[in-house]
């Protein structure tokens, strides 16, 4: 690419059964510094929704929620594309919403990621100007509803510090060194697609996957502190048990990746933390359900790295992705089919 040229930057959002929250999104993304040249809107169909009607519909609520004529303000930067339910996946959308763009850069983002203010793609842009920079992803701030906890997490897993993550860094970050998030992360869309693209069939961590590609590629992954978004959730402990029973999955899918540092030891250390910062500022009873909370987180990552010897019964019992397992019962469930590599 030439020096000094502008740089472009396409938006992919996986999307199911949109509220206000994602036309927010939209919005804040057309008041952005930089302006991306699409956005490219992987819209999986619920039940009621068809692909004939999905347009309509969909800018209908667009100018409800945000009180304006948002079709005429975004018609020409974004495109919707259905998806069926039982076809989505983590990464193969994702990567269908990638192989439309012609970008520079890939910004990959959820629908329930607020851009904090109008500098994010600017700020997510500077991070990818650095030396072999792949992939720069933004700081994840908790919402104002969010509990003492989850704001700790927020600040455990996104500090207020910038910084390179390389292969090298694996002796000091451990599993932090592949830690990347499509919560809202920006990609070298050149070196993504020599990379091979997110890889799939995958029910979770398709961005952590990414990151362990680039960096064994001899490039690095950016923290940028200074790109930030409002996004937290409140769960309870079967959603954490069931979100860890996924993410134990996806390491024993890609255990070549994750088992060359270990998760629960980062698991642990982060916990203990959290658990004397509640203690500490005299919240007793939320250290004692975050405790318990954690026993779930536990208890579903080390039950997702055994799926194997698991009946198909418990399975679906455990999994948060009963679609994609579904998918895989016939090609040894959960384990890499043949999909993108």
């Amino acid at each position: 690419m030439e020096t000094g040229k502008k740089k472009t930057v396409d938006v992919i959002i996986p999307v199911y059964q949109p509220g206000a929250e994602f036309f927010l999104l939209l919005k804040r993304l057309m008041k952005q510094s930089v302006l991306p040249e699409h956005i490219f809107i992987m819209y999986t169909l619920g039940r009621g929704e068809n692909e004939d009607s999905l347009e309509e519909n969909f800018w209908k609520q667009a100018e409800t929620v945000t009180k304006t004529d948002a079709g005429k303000a975004l018609s020409e930067n974004v495109e919707i594309f259905p998806v069926i339910k039982s076809e989505f996946d983590h990464g193969a959308t994702r990567d269908a919403g990638a192989k439309k763009s012609k970008a520079d850069y890939l910004l990959f983002m959820t629908q329930d990621a607020l851009p904090a203010d109008n500098r994010l793609v600017e700020n997510l842009l500077k991070g990818m100007a650095g030396e072999n920079v792949g992939i720069s992803y933004a700081r994840q701030l908790p919402k104002n509803n969010a509990g003492p906890a989850e704001q700790m997490t927020r600040q455990f897993n996104y500090p207020a510090k910038s910084r390179f993550q390389t292969k090298e860094s694996i002796k000091t970050l451990g599993i932090k060194a592949f830690f990347c998030s499509d919560v809202c992360a920006m990609y070298d869309r050149e070196l993504y697609e020599r990379l091979g693209g997110f890889v799939f069939p995958t029910i979770f961590c398709e961005d952590s996957i990414m990151a362990a590609k680039v960096l064994e590629a001899g490039y690095s992954v950016y923290y940028a502190a200074g790109a930030k978004v409002f996004h937290s959730h409140e769960y309870t402990c079967m959603q954490q048990f069931h979100r860890n029973f996924d993410l134990g999955v996806s390491h024993r899918q890609y255990r070549e990746i994750f088992d060359v540092v270990s998760s629960e030891k980062e698991g642990a250390g982060f916990a203990k933390q959290v658990i004397l910062k509640l203690l500490k500022k005299g919240h007793f009873f939320k250290a004692v359900y975050f405790a318990w909370q954690c026993g779930f987180r536990l208890a579903g990552y080390r039950l997702g790295k055994r799926y194997e010897k698991l009946p198909h019964f418990l399975v679906m019992k455990c999994t948060a992705s009963k679609g994609y397992v579904l998918f895989q019962k016939n090609s040894r469930l959960c384990e890499k089919s043949g999909g993108n590599r």
